[in-house]
């Protein structure tokens, strides 16, 4: 018979005293609802950062393609050459070209600086979701010589246009008249308006279609360069090098990690920062293990000197309030993820009916870009989160333990 179940026995039915030693069991129990409920706060606060990373993600992805290939001096003459090697490329699975540039958008004494963009709208759809983007208008009315535009919501709001209306657009290039050098300018009809919901785009954002682009920047058929969408978004620097390499280099490559890498890093500093704070939450529940294994240690020293009188040895000792205080920390952990699993799993149907029932917005769509409490439950979060709360509960043992065993039973039996 070995040891394991002795020393399982006596540190199980510690946890469970009775009669004056009520309180131990008391304590025992808010240490263990103290890890489980720093547990699923740490569980829910980073499947709220991880939703929100996503929706960031997917809003800019919307807007821009995985990865762009432009030419030199901002036109690629071989563009339709560029898009058939993309095309090629097994992990590719569209290819688009565009038309950039910067411009002023006028409409009666309202203007505003704008992106211009000039896109074909049918190879669009291919690397970018645009489409679904629209609140008024579509996007397929962008054709060929017939001067259109969708504008982003904010952009229109701020230039007081809507559907119907007409806007110019000036771009910072001049023509040479006799009257001298004039701006070049064009007068466009608004067709469409989409929102993207960051205001980075709704608010200096044009779309056009390619061919009048081309015009207007007398590109001939000549194009910016080409958008990418890649079957892994997250491989998409390394196909663009080798889409760029396979055509012989000489181009301009760019991807969404590294055009929006501010956003990402500021959000991955956040979780990494909000990982340590709760984290410190669940260390100061662990730690409460060791004032109520010490509390325990002390009401159970005669118990121990009989123990090492009839034979057992520290180890032993140091092993019963081990399993005393690993039992509180395995349950704890265990309840908190199941509890902030299932939290975060149902966290944003839980807040549509808290504002429901109160008649509130946590997050006021006039206001945050984000409207709703997103939530992503990562498999490897909750591995990490359950591994770390075991560890401390784990470690905040090894001292009460050690007191334990350094108890002599002559001095804990001579004041009994």
């Amino acid at each position: 018979m070995t040891r394991l179940p002795f020393e399982l026995f006596i540190g199980l039915r510690y946890l469970r005293a009775r009669g004056r030693n009520r309180f131990i069991s008391f304590i025992s129990l808010i240490s263990m609802l103290g890890i489980a409920l720093g547990v699923a706060v740490l569980i829910v606060v980073l499947s709220v950062m991880n939703g929100f990373e996503r929706e960031l993600r997917e809003r800019i992805l919307d807007m821009t393609a995985h990865a762009t290939i432009t030419g030199f001096d901002a036109a690629l003459p071989d563009w339709a050459a560029v898009s058939e090697t993309a095309l090629a490329h097994p992990q590719v699975r569209g290819a688009a070209p565009f038309v950039e540039g910067q411009g002023l958008a006028l409409h009666g004494e309202a203007l505003s600086g704008v992106a211009l963009r000039g896109i074909d709208p049918l190879l669009e759809a291919a690397v970018a979701g645009i489409d679904g983007l629209m609140v008024a208008g579509r996007l397929d009315a962008l054709v060929p010589g017939a001067w259109r535009v969708v504008l982003g919501e904010e952009l229109a709001r701020a230039l007081g246009v809507v559907p119907g209306d007409r806007v110019v657009l000036v771009i910072p290039e001049g023509t040479v008249t006799p009257a001298g050098l004039l701006p070049r300018m064009r007068r466009f009809e608004v067709v469409g308006i989409f929102r993207a919901g960051m205001y980075e785009f709704d608010r200096g954002v044009a779309l056009v279609h390619l061919a009048d682009a081309q015009r207007l920047y007398r590109l001939g058929d000549r194009a910016s360069g080409v958008r990418l969408a890649v079957t892994d978004i997250f491989r998409a620097g390394t196909v663009v090098r080798e889409v760029a390499l396979a055509h012989g280099g000489g181009v301009y490559i760019d991807d969404w990690t590294r055009r929006h890498a501010n956003f990402f890093r500021s959000i991955q500093l956040t979780k990494t920062i909000m990982f340590v704070i709760l984290l410190l939450v669940v260390a100061v529940a662990a730690f409460n293990i060791v004032s109520t294994l010490v509390m325990v240690v002390r009401d159970k020293q005669s118990d121990i000197s009989i123990l090492r009188t009839l034979g057992a040895a520290p180890r032993h000792v140091n092993a019963v309030f081990m399993v005393q205080g690993t039992v509180i920390g395995v349950l704890g952990t265990v309840a908190g993820v199941l509890l902030g699993a299932l939290l975060a799993l149902n966290l944003e149907r839980l807040i549509g009916l808290v504002e429901r029932v109160f008649d509130t917005r946590f997050l006021a769509p006039d206001v945050y870009f984000i409207s709703d409490l997103p939530a992503q439950l990562l498999w490897q979060d909750l591995a990490l989160i359950a591994l770390t709360a075991l560890v401390l509960s784990l470690a905040s043992t090894l001292y009460p333990a050690w007191r334990a065993a350094r108890i002599q039973p002559a001095e804990a039996l001579r004041h009994d």
